[in-house]
């Protein structure tokens, strides 16, 4: 018995198949390329064996539930990373929360990861530990960039009608108000099903209201296809700053050309959370942030995501917590030593002390353009007023 208490089990809960598999591909990256140095670790003088385990949420939330309960019961996991879905992140955070799993996981904002596990975004777990930026935070770097074309300003909204658009409108912890703080103007002309089919009505109503910047979460296809109706109706957006599916590049999370064609030129602004200028190091080895960008291009072919640094800076919570826990085997222990976690990653000092709940780590945002490369769109920072030591590679470009 005293062989198998040295022993430690990683779960992570990944989108490997399904639609949300493009932000699979760097936690899968991350876990691999990190898999040596998490091999072993010590607390208080012992040594522990760690394995890693993943399991496929094949992109949807009964499949991240099984997932969750697989790697509770068969691989007897002391705690689970996750990321990525609006709807998956927290039906596996819930699986780890009914089931007694310390749970880590990040890639949306702190508001709709509380509010989609009951309705409170103030609400606290015992389980389960999140870190990322608010709705507010997006607002914020979002003003940044549109007061870069004076102020105050005519915004129109562009949100669904689910849960996504419902948050950014709530009254006290949305986009919307803090937004309105700022003193601009938002002309909200309703929400829209996705996938979109017909963007008129919306179309018709900002032109009314004079709304010549553009805010939204849409998808890469919908904007694409807001943007070809506007074209044909008259001038596009000045300035166009999207969330979500826009943090990354729309010819790696859309296959359709005539999509690539529409937003090649649109240079949409959007958050970075996360990118090879961030001035961090890896608490594993002192991996920096270029890189571990330069690696995932080299191993993978593929150009670094945003969702890579947070990938990796899971894989260190999950470090840091089993190394300090009073007991390692423990997964109540485990629970306790991440509320009490302050500690620096590749993503930046991670600190679950500060709030702004209980379960809730915060990471500051900069602005970001998608403007022209010579191998496809190329993410420009632009504003860095809340993370003054990120440097600005760019400025920011009106559409026209």
């Amino acid at each position: 018995m005293a062989g198998a208490a040295k022993r430690l089990c990683i779960g992570v809960v990944a989108p490997l198949t399904g639609r949300l598999a493009p932000l699979g591909e760097p936690l899968s990256f991350a876990v691999r390329s990190s898999a040596r140095r998490m091999a072993r670790l010590h607390n208080g003088g012992r040594a522990y064996d760690v394995r890693i385990r993943v399991r496929d949420s094949r992109s949807l939330p009964e499949g991240a539930r099984r997932a969750v309960r697989d790697l509770a019961a068969d691989e007897r996991a002391n705690i689970v990373l996750t990321m990525a879905g609006t709807q998956v992140l927290p039906a596996a955070a819930d699986a780890c929360e009914e089931l007694g799993v310390p749970c880590v996981s990040t890639t949306f904002p702190w508001q709709a990861y509380g509010y989609a596990r009951g309705g409170d975004p103030l609400r606290a777990f015992r389980w389960t530990y999140h870190f990322a930026w608010g709705l507010d935070d997006i607002a914020g770097v979002f003003a940044d960039m549109w007061e870069r074309l004076g102020a105050p300003r005519t915004v129109g909204c562009l949100w669904n009608e689910s849960l996504q658009g419902q948050l950014l409108r709530h009254e006290r912890f949305g986009f919307a108000p803090a937004a309105l703080a700022r003193g601009h103007t938002l002309v909200d002309p309703g929400g829209y099903r996705e996938p979109a089919t017909d963007f008129g009505p919306h179309l018709a109503r900002l032109r009314e209201q004079d709304a010549e910047i553009l805010t939204s979460a849409a998808t890469a296809a919908d904007l694409a296809l807001f943007l070809r109706q506007a074209r044909s109706a008259g001038p596009v957006p000045r300035l166009v700053t999207c969330s979500r599916w826009l943090t990354y590049p729309h010819t790696h999370t859309a296959r359709a050309p005539e999509v690539h064609e529409e937003l090649a030129g649109a240079r949409v602004a959007t958050l970075v959370y996360w990118s090879p200028k961030h001035p961090y190091r890896s608490s594993l080895d002192g991996t920096t942030c270029a890189e571990l960008a330069q690696a995932y291009q080299e191993e993978t072919g593929q150009l670094w995501l945003q969702p890579l640094g947070l990938a990796h800076a899971l894989l260190e919570v999950a470090r840091h917590a089993l190394s300090v826990a009073a007991d390692p085997t423990d997964r109540a222990a485990v629970a306790r030593a991440l509320a009490k976690t302050r500690t620096d990653t590749v993503a930046g000092t991670l600190d679950w002390t500060r709030g702004p709940t209980p379960n809730v780590a915060l990471l500051p945002l900069a602005g970001g353009q998608w403007q022209p490369g010579p191998s496809g769109p190329r993410l420009t920072l632009v504003t860095n007023d809340r993370v003054p030591a990120v440097p600005l590679t760019g400025d920011l470009t009106p559409a026209h």
